[in-house]
């Protein structure tokens, strides 16, 4: 079964403010934990992570910036 448009939209909204700033610090724990690379590994590290916390979430925000597609038609007076 597939989910809503609106419930894709909240999901959506409740990974961004709550989801993305865990992952963030979960990342810089583990990153301060570790000895520090050259900064080119470390931008390489930070740009691969940031990528990657999306990929499980692709098919949430796919299309949440358009309109609601179940949405009944704007009517015209």
């Amino acid at each position: 079964m597939a989910m809503g448009y609106r419930v894709r939209k909240r999901l959506a909204l409740v990974i961004l403010l709550v989801g993305l700033p865990f992952y963030i610090g979960a990342v810089w724990g583990i990153m301060g934990a570790l000895d520090r690379p050259p900064i080119w590994v470390e931008f390489l590290v930070y740009v691969g992570l940031g990528f990657l916390w999306m990929l499980p979430f692709r098919f949430i925000f796919r299309g949440i910036g358009r309109a609601d597609p179940d949405a009944p038609p704007a009517q015209d007076d």
